[in-house]
């Protein structure tokens, strides 16, 4: 469309959002199939390394387009994009052998609420997965103002500057990618639940520490920090359950878990992003660390999940 002259923003938003829809499928699928092919003792350390690539790539990937934005038309973009999509999904199809999975081979044909109520149905008859996602309902909610508001602190505190904005970018992504490499290949904790409160905690004290006046350096070693927390509790919360879920309800509870977090963190930035013009960032940033605080130490006392969590 763009080649045609359709050089339109709202085209752009609109397969932004075809994208979106892509990912939302995508996402619990990669977490489903992942078992049927990676041995179960080496899936916290595939999805480590997967966590990790993917902090890498979210690292050089704007570094690059910049530099192809400067020497290219965003046309040439556009099939750079197509292009390398259609590698990925060529090596899908032809290197990585996976059988069909039981429910693909039954020919009783199953609608999308059909797959949604079955999916509730499970989540609501294994207390464990009930508690988990209850918890991942306020822990998704309250991360909304750390995840989206820091970069309106840093202009509202430190200045404008793109190399400051720049730079909080870069130290979260490479904490990711510590905190990827460490969960591949050293055991935080034996229960899988006392890292994830681990995790959460880091996330809660980074959090609360941000809601404080501190100099620009030390600012970006907390971001740094935080990034270490979210390779520890994705993987294992991943993994756990990768683990425990029957094979042929994982892409469901996935699904369900993408619908969770990619309806809750808006739902937050809804009531943060408007509170951020009435109260400093550094409240809301104090409040829900506090918060946070309080559902890391519930998430380490809970001994249905505790129980599951080994």
């Amino acid at each position: 469309l763009f080649l045609m002259g359709y050089k339109f923003i709202w085209l752009l938003f609109v397969i932004s959002a075809i994208r979106s829809l892509g990912s939302g499928m995508q996402t619990p699928a990669i977490g489903a199939i992942l078992p049927q092919f990676v041995p179960q003792d080496k899936l916290i350390k595939v999805n480590g390394i997967n966590s990790t690539i993917h902090s890498v790539v979210m690292l050089i990937s704007p570094m690059f387009s910049a530099f192809l934005l400067s020497v290219a038309s965003i046309e040439a973009i556009f099939f750079i994009d197509v292009f390398t999509a259609l590698i990925a999904v060529f090596t899908l199809l032809v290197f990585i052998k996976i059988p069909p999975h039981k429910k693909a081979l039954d020919r009783n044909a199953t609608t999308y609420l059909s797959d949604l109520k079955a999916g509730l149905k499970y989540i609501k008859a294994h207390k464990y997965i009930k508690h988990f996602f209850l918890f991942c309902i306020f822990f998704f909610f309250l991360i909304a103002p750390v995840s989206f508001l820091t970069p309106l602190q840093v202009t509202r505190n430190y200045g404008g500057d793109v190399w400051r904005l720049t730079a909080i970018e870069v130290a979260f992504s490479v904490g990711m990618m510590l905190g990827g490499v460490i969960v591949s290949y050293f055991k935080v904790f034996k229960n899988k639940i006392h890292t994830m409160a681990f995790a959460c905690f880091l996330t809660a004290i980074t959090t609360f520490a941000l809601g404080f006046s501190i100099i620009f350096w030390i600012y970006l070693f907390i971001i740094f920090t935080m990034g270490i927390a979210v390779p520890l509790f994705h993987t294992n919360s991943n993994v756990l359950i990768q683990e425990k879920v029957e094979q042929e309800y994982l892409g469901r509870v996935f699904g369900i878990l993408t619908m969770i977090s990619s309806s809750m963190v808006p739902l937050g930035m809804l009531v943060f992003g408007p509170l951020a013009d009435v109260v400093s960032i550094e409240v809301i940033l104090l409040g829900t660390g506090a918060v946070l605080i309080l559902l890391s130490i519930l998430l380490s006392k809970n001994k249905e999940l505790l129980s599951h969590g080994k």
